[in-house]
């Protein structure tokens, strides 16, 4: 059955920058400009209809109103009622119901960019509003969790799965912390995987954590299940094959780098029980489950649908992000240290403006630990431990090749 929005103002399908009177049924003749709304007609008495509110400056938007048919599973209909609700007819009371896509995209993009994100969001932004991909969702009840185990979605952060990244030759982990991560430093000898250290402006807390690989620091920083496995198994994933299953838990799309406690404070809560201290992060967290969802067909339950609406009625422009952002590709066949992401002050010159440095002084204030050739390990004679986070450039080192006293491919090193 077809779900209507109800009566209200709504962005005019045919001029975007005024609203139009919408009486639960069709189009009504009363228009306004959106900063100046009038005060509506009495509107129709009749069944409330369920629908998505955006409230954003005076807007409404109702984003659940382009999905209704797929309940029934005709797809062409579907497609037909589509394309009926972004056009207007020439009589505004024929025109079938508000279109979710009229918020222009320069507007869109110009609000997004004020939204709070992590380097997942910027390096997967999509561009369709996380409204419109909510009221795609079934709304459906939790199924029991009997059988779940996380056994069930394969070898944790296993690298033999379908997903970006996947089948590169380094662990799903790594690969997330090489994408969230800046200032990264690779463990020698691990082809360009294993990341040693880093620093995470984490997403939930709004704090910055530095992270250090070792037995008692790694859990300091953790990677979130967006929506948590024991989520997707009451929601959808219980008939899934094996691969579905561990393409899940090592999707780029559901994976962020974020502070340990955190997480562990989120368990395996949807929106309706957990959503991020960092207030200002939400928007962005929850269009990153509405995505997720969409892409692998697990449904919605009520007081989820419900949460995720309440967080989304704050940002009508906030987009689900998409699958483009694959994690890092990563090097195969290369040792020694490499630096991700340097710093402004490490940052190389590019190859047109190469510098020479007078001494090691001078270079040090540019690459305070020095800066060596690909594959180089810094040498030491006296017991101390080599230096591991010099800068990475090779033009740079042969053009300073003369600072390298020890000839070991390092020119200026220095803890």
């Amino acid at each position: 059955m077809t779900s209507l929005p109800p009566p209200g103002w709504y962005p005019d399908p045919q001029y975007s920058q005024r609203l139009r009177w919408w009486d639960g049924q069709r189009w009504g003749a009363h228009a306004a400009p959106p900063q100046r709304v009038a005060p509506p007609p009495p509107p129709q008495k009749g069944p409330r209809r369920a629908g998505v509110w955006v409230v954003a400056g005076g807007l409404v938007l109702v984003a659940a109103v382009a999905t209704a048919v797929a309940d029934s599973g005709d797809r062409s209909k579907s497609a037909s009622h589509n394309a009926r609700a972004t056009s207007f007819a020439s009589d505004p009371a024929t025109s079938p119901v508000p279109s979710v896509s009229v918020t222009p995209s320069s507007a869109r993009s110009a609000a997004a960019a004020e939204l709070t994100a992590a380097p997942a969001d910027r390096a997967q932004a999509g561009s369709r509003p996380a409204v419109a991909v909510l009221a795609t969702l079934t709304l459906k009840g939790r199924a029991p969790q009997t059988g779940y185990s996380r056994e069930q979605f394969g070898q944790a952060w296993t690298d033999d799965n379908g997903d970006p990244g996947g089948h590169n030759g380094c662990d799903t982990r790594n690969d997330v912390l090489r994408r969230d991560l800046t200032d990264v430093t690779i463990k020698p000898g691990s082809n360009g995987c294993a990341v040693l250290t880093g620093t995470l402006h984490d997403p939930y807390t709004d704090t910055t954590i530095r992270f250090v690989r070792g037995a008692s620091t790694s859990e300091a920083l953790q990677i979130d299940h967006v929506v948590a496995l024991s989520d997707a198994w009451q929601t959808g994933a219980q008939s899934w094959s094996r691969e579905k299953l561990v393409d899940l838990a090592n999707d780029p799309l559901n994976l962020l780098a974020v502070d340990g406690s955190s997480n562990e404070s989120k368990g395996a809560g949807d929106a309706a029980t957990w959503l991020p201290p960092n207030e200002s992060y939400r928007c962005a967290y929850v269009a990153r489950q509405v995505a997720v969802k969409a892409r692998y067909g697990l449904w919605v339950t009520t007081a989820e649908h419900a949460a995720i609406a309440r967080v989304l009625s704050s940002c009508p422009h906030q987009v689900a992000p998409t699958e483009s952002g694959a994690p890092p590709p990563n090097p195969q066949h290369i040792s020694g240290p490499i630096v991700r992401h340097p710093t402004t002050s490490q940052a190389a010159p590019p190859p047109t403006t190469v510098e020479v440095y007078a001494n090691c002084a001078a270079l040090n204030v540019d690459y305070p630990h020095g800066v060596g050739k690909l594959g180089a390990h810094d040498h030491t004679s006296s017991g101390s431990d080599p230096v591991t986070d010099f800068t990475v450039d090779t033009s740079l080192y042969e053009a300073n090749t003369d600072r390298d006293g020890d000839n070991d491919g390092v020119a200026c090193e220095r803890h």
